[in-house]
């Protein structure tokens, strides 16, 4: 028997001790489930345990760093954290450090192996390259999760600067060049909705954008970005960071990612943003084209 059933079964266990109110009996490790919970069958009792184990590691991801701070956000017991986390020490998804826990190292294998095997990476590397030369300035790529864009390259510019992203960072989509671009074919109910989303997720943050755009400015700006192909971040995420961006697409023509150049304002002054928009867009459409997709044709007219 694994670590992993042998933890399911205490789970079940412990459902099953919960329920016998006559001998007054509590296991150590019982867990106050739903009552739809309460006869959950081997397969759910290792769905559940899974479902915390992984919960356990985006805690950590978000700052938990020990048992007391997993147990809250899992709503389980200590012992039953505890058990979880040595687990995920053993499997080395964490690592024990003095204060606490943090992620381990086999979450940097998953993730490499994960980027390798997403083939857009591949192909939009020397890409990015590219425009990293051209510009010296630092360069994103990004694909869509939820409302947020998540980054998956970089490449540092060579000016000196340092941004908060990163590969694996996320960010909403409404408050990024990025982001933006990946909205493109959106109508615009759904470009409010998403700005929604953007404020909410940045009024939970430490750091506040200082020009963040009434609803009418942003579809503005979204209308005069959707016909010309290409996004601005106006300082919309980060103070002082501007980019320029714009979308990639695949071999149905749907948006998969977009690409950004981002600087800082003295480096960035409206002239420049707008002489780098066919430059990105250049970059955008050689990745695009190499992913299977087309520029529309024009119909042509036939002579006979």
């Amino acid at each position: 028997m694994t670590k992993f059933q042998h933890a399911d079964s205490e789970s079940g266990l412990a459902a099953n001790d919960a329920r016998a109110k006559d001998t007054g009996r509590r296991d150590a490790d019982a867990i106050a489930l739903p009552s739809a919970l309460v006869d959950i069958t081997p397969q759910q009792a290792g769905t559940q345990t899974l479902l915390r184990g992984l919960a356990i590691l985006e805690a950590a991801a978000n700052g938990a760093r020990d048992l007391r701070s997993f147990s809250a956000a899992l709503g389980t017991t200590r012992s039953t954290t505890h058990r979880l986390v040595s687990s995920l020490v053993q499997a080395r998804y964490l690592r024990q450090v003095q204060g606490g826990y943090l992620l381990g190292p086999k979450l940097i294998e998953l993730g490499t192996i994960a980027l390798e095997q997403m083939p857009l990476t591949a192909v939009a590397r020397p890409h990015l390259q590219a425009l990293a030369q051209h510009t010296h300035d630092t360069i994103h790529l990004g694909v869509r999760d939820g409302d947020d864009v998540l980054y998956i390259d970089k490449i540092p510019g060579t000016r000196g600067l340092e941004m908060r992203s990163r590969v694996g960072h996320r960010m909403p989509l409404a408050s990024t060049g990025i982001g933006k671009a990946m909205m493109l074919d959106l109508e615009s109910n759904a470009w409010k909705k998403l700005l929604d989303a953007s404020h909410r997720a940045l009024a939970r943050t430490s750091f506040k954008p200082e020009n963040r755009p009434d609803v009418d400015t942003f579809l503005q700006r979204m209308t005069r970005y959707s016909q010309g192909g290409f996004t601005f971040d106006l300082e919309e995420n980060e103070a002082s960071i501007r980019c320029v961006a714009a979308p990639v697409r695949d071999a149905s023509g749907a948006i998969v990612a977009a690409l950004s150049v981002a600087s800082t304002i003295p480096y960035m002054p409206d002239e420049r943003m707008e002489e780098l928009i066919p430059v990105v867009q250049r970059e955008a459409r050689s990745i695009s084209e190499e992913l299977g997709w087309r520029a529309p044709q024009a119909n042509r007219r036939i002579k006979r």
